[in-house]
This record gives C-alpha cells, sequence and structure tokens, in this order.
C-alpha cells in the first residue's frame, strides 16, 4: 500500500501488483498481451467496475507507446527507480557515460576478478569497486573501477543486489558477457582539497611512530609487508658508505700530494748541496740522492694522476646514480601517499555509507548514483597504477644500484690497492742497493762556530762572557795561519 500510495503522487490512476512487477521486470508486448487476456476471460460482470476504476482501459497503449519510443526509456528508469525506493534522478556531477559489453573467460577459481558495490536495496547502480591484479579483467583492461554493470549475458541487472549479480557471474560456463556503462571521469575532479591535506598528512606521519601517530588521533593507510622500505634503509646506508669512502679517498691522495711534494723539496735541496760540495764523493752521493727524491716525486704524482679516475668513479656514484634514485623514490613517495590518501577518502566514504545504513536514514549520495563514489574509486585505481609503475621503477634502480655497489667498490678498491703498490714497488727499486752512507765531507775549522748578535749576550754592567771573548780571538786569527782539515763521517 505504501509503494501503491507514492506513486498515485505522480499519477492520478492507481495500479495492480501486477503492473508493479511488470515495470520492474519488463516482459515482450505478447505476454502482456496475453495476460491481459486473460485477466479479460477471467472477470465477471461484479467485477467489471473494480477492474475499471484500478485498470484504465488504454493501459495496455500506454505501455505500447513507452516501449516503442526511445526517448521514454530515461523515464521508465525514473518510475522504476521510484517505485524501488529511489526519489531523486541521478547526479552525474558533469561525468558522461558511454554503454558498452565485453566477454571475460574465468579462471580456474571461475572468477573475472572483479569486485562489485552499490545496488538495491540503497542505490540504484551497481558498478565495479576494485579491479584484481593479474585476473581476466585486469589483462582484458576495458573494464574500469567506478563501471556501471548494467547487464550479465543479456540480463538485465536493474534492481538486484550484489549478491545476486555475482551469482550470475558465476554460474556462467567458461565465459561470460557484462554489458556496462563506462565511467568518463577526470582525476582532476576527484583531486579535491580533502585529498590534498590527507596527502599532506600521510607525508608527515611517514616519519613519525604509529604509537605517536595513534596517541595524536592521526587516521592513515598503510602499506603492509612493504619490503621497499628496507631496501631504501639499505640505501641510505650504501650513501653514507659512499661518502665516507669518497671523503677518505679524496684525503688520502691529498697527503700522498703533499708527501710527493716533500720528496720534490727533498731532491732539490740534496740536489743544491752536491752541487756546493768541493768533494767529487760526497758531491756525487748528494746529487744522487736528491735525483732519487725528484724520481720519487715523478712516481707519486703519476699515481695520483691514476687514481682520480677512481675518485671520479666513485664520486659518480655518489653524486649521480643515488641522487638519481632519490628522485625516483622522491616520485614514488609522492605517488605512494596519494595512492593511501584515495585508499582513506574511500574507507571514509564506506563508513559514512554504513552508518547511514546502520541509522536507516537515505543518502543523497548513494541514492543519486553515488557518483562521487565512483569518482573516486576511479582515481583510486589511476593512483594506484601510477604507484604500482614507479615502485617497481624503484626496485629495477635500487637493484642496479645493490649491484654496481657489489662490483664497483670491490674492482675501484682493487685498482686503489694496484696502483699503491706500484708506488711503493718504484720507490723501493730507486732505494733498493744504494749505499749513501756515511757520506765522508771536508769541513773547516770554523765551520760550527757562530756570530753572535752584538749585544745580545751582555750583561747588565756590560761585561762581555768568556765564550764570546773567545770567539772574537778566534775571528781575530789570519785565515792563513793554516786551515784545519777534519774528516767527519755522518751517518
Amino acid at each position: 500500500m505504501h509503494r501503491q500510495w507514492i506513486l498515485y503522487l505522480y499519477s492520478s490512476k492507481p495500479i495492480l501488483e501486477d503492473d508493479l512487477i511488470s515495470i520492474t521486470s519488463p516482459k515482450s508486448s505478447d505476454e502482456r498481451h496475453n495476460m491481459d487476456n486473460c485477466r479479460d476471460d477471467g472477470r465477471t460482470n461484479n467485477d467489471d467496475e473494480s477492474d475499471k476504476l484500478i485498470v484504465p482501459a488504454s493501459s495496455t497503449d500506454v505501455i505500447h507507446e513507452l516501449e516503442s519510443s526511445s526517448s521514454m526509456l530515461l523515464e521508465i528508469e525514473e518510475i522504476e527507480d521510484e517505485l524501488r525506493g529511489f526519489f531523486w534522478p541521478e547526479n552525474r556531477e558533469g561525468m558522461t557515460i558511454t554503454t558498452g559489453s565485453v566477454v571475460l573467460e574465468k579462471d580456474g577459481s571461475n572468477l573475472i576478478g572483479i569486485s562489485i558495490g552499490g545496488g538495491a536495496p540503497y542505490c540504484p547502480c551497481l558498478y565495479i569497486v576494485q579491479i584484481f591484479d593479474n585476473t581476466a579483467a585486469a589483462r582484458d583492461g576495458t573494464l574500469q573501477s567506478g563501471d556501471e554493470i548494467i547487464g550479465v549475458d543479456n540480463v538485465s541487472v536493474k534492481g538486484k543486489t550484489k549478491s545476486e549479480v555475482a551469482k550470475m557471474i558465476q554460474a556462467a560456463q567458461s565465459s561470460v558477457t557484462i554489458r556496462y556503462n563506462k565511467l568518463h571521469a577526470e582525476p582532476a575532479q576527484g583531486k579535491t582539497l580533502d585529498l590534498i591535506l590527507k596527502k599532506v598528512k600521510h607525508r608527515f606521519v611517514e616519519n613519525m611512530s604509529s604509537s605517536t601517530a595513534d596517541a595524536l588521533g592521526l587516521s592513515r593507510a598503510i602499506l603492509c609487508n612493504d619490503s621497499l622500505l628496507k631496501r631504501l634503509e639499505d640505501l641510505k646506508r650504501c650513501e653514507g658508505m659512499y661518502r665516507g669512502l669518497v671523503e677518505h679517498t679524496r684525503r688520502l691522495l691529498r697527503s700522498y700530494y703533499d708527501l710527493s711534494q716533500t720528496y720534490k723539496d727533498f731532491g732539490n735541496i740534496f740536489s743544491t748541496i752536491g752541487v756546493r760540495e768541493l768533494q767529487p764523493r760526497a758531491s756525487e752521493v748528494f746529487t744522487k740522492f736528491g735525483e732519487i727524491h725528484r724520481q720519487m716525486e715523478r712516481y707519486g704524482v703519476q699515481m695520483i694522476k691514476q687514481l682520480k679516475p677512481v675518485l671520479a668513479d666513485l664520486g659518480t656514484f655518489l653524486h649521480k646514480a643515488i641522487p638519481d634514485t632519490r628522485m625516483t623514490i622522491g616520485r614514488y613517495a609522492d605517488a605512494k601517499f596519494e595512492y593511501l590518501s584515495y585508499c582513506l577518502k574511500v574507507k571514509e566514504m564506506d563508513d559514512e555509507e554504513q552508518s547511514y545504513h546502520t541509522l536507516q536514514e537515505p543518502s543523497y549520495r548513494i541514492e543519486t548514483g553515488n557518483y562521487e563514489y565512483r569518482l573516486v574509486l576511479r582515481c583510486r585505481q589511476d593512483a594506484r597504477a601510477r604507484f604500482a609503475a614507479l615502485r617497481s621503477d624503484v626496485q629495477v634502480k635500487i637493484e642496479l644500484l645493490d649491484n654496481k655497489h657489489v662490483q664497483d667498490v670491490v674492482q675501484q678498491l682493487q685498482r686503489l690497492l694496484n696502483h699503491l703498490t706500484t708506488f711503493y714497488d718504484q720507490c723501493h727499486q730507486l732505494l733498493d742497493g744504494q749505499r749513501f752512507f756515511p757520506i765522508e765531507v771536508d769541513l773547516a775549522k770554523g765551520a760550527f762556530t757562530y756570530e753572535s748578535v752584538g749585544g745580545q749576550f751582555q750583561s747588565q754592567d756590560d761585561e762581555e762572557p768568556e765564550e764570546y771573548n773567545v770567539a772574537e780571538e778566534a775571528k781575530e786569527t789570519p785565515k792563513d795561519s793554516g786551515e784545519v782539515q777534519s774528516l767527519i763521517s755522518m751517518d
């Protein structure tokens, strides 16, 4: 009686229960005609007047006209929605739909890989919530989240529950034909301020412990069993190790360069001494010793030039390969936070829908086709596709970095050790078998006698020390009095 009274608001004529069923599940015109004839044949004269009040004489003609006119199909669907309790027309929020069909082959589990939402008694539309990976629907790529299902194997699903539609799909043999209304939506429509704030919150909570986030009451979506987190931590440790290795190698090369300059200075000093030395043997020894140090300086500079590519290769890994991976990780993190934000938004809308169902109150969003929810589902699917692609890219780059890290570090350290070994072998060959000491030189008697600065050693009573007087006497001695040649051996 409640349904008949509601229909009476839209039509001045009452309607039979049989007519309700026929509108909900439309029959062919022949079946209706036969049913009307059977009803007419079974009537008595006493029932004529009452039947005339309930079923108008022109009702059959009106139904035929509605079926034959394509322009009235939308009104029929609206009447069906009203009979089921949906009083508002669909609100597509500026989105468009196109109708199509697809044939999907079932897998061994008798599934096609979709989850269904909506349907009677709360929503006039049955739509796809999620497309599962590595399934027939995912491989085909025609169906997407948010698309409406309007038929299964040429059977309309209008007014059916999602459980009934799932049973219809499972009842099919090897393949099933899905008729759908494709939802054409712009991803920018679903990226609202609420989504942006959720994305910022996920970025903020990323470096926060779960207990702290729970204590602050921050709701968030978390990836379970995320193996990439461990890989990212390994990358950070690898970067720190390379940074220390490059810095240590740079300091090592700087130290060897300073050592080479010391060799050069030693060589110049000993060569100068050798040139000025009067004693032939000592001059030869000093000159040769200086040349050896100069040659050691050349070997050191040559070694540094050979080790510069090692430092450059390590720097390339540190300053190019790792930052490139970090940039990819940054894009991955952005896609990850966006995907988690959509997941959280879907969860909040599911909770809102459940609360309306619990309170048995109508929801305008749900009863007008739930297009806002379907838009978020489509945006979540697109965000998940971007997230999966970037995640795969990050995993490949980290894997390549790990392989390069294992091979490159060993190779560069071997090059470093080989060049250092060559340098020390060359220096050892220069000094091996050489006997430079003791060196015999001729020194004058006053070689170790030094002049003092006048006045520095005078006492307060202007008395000169005894050592100063002795030095002055030695200075006044004529040079031709005979210089004593002393033979000093220096080790």
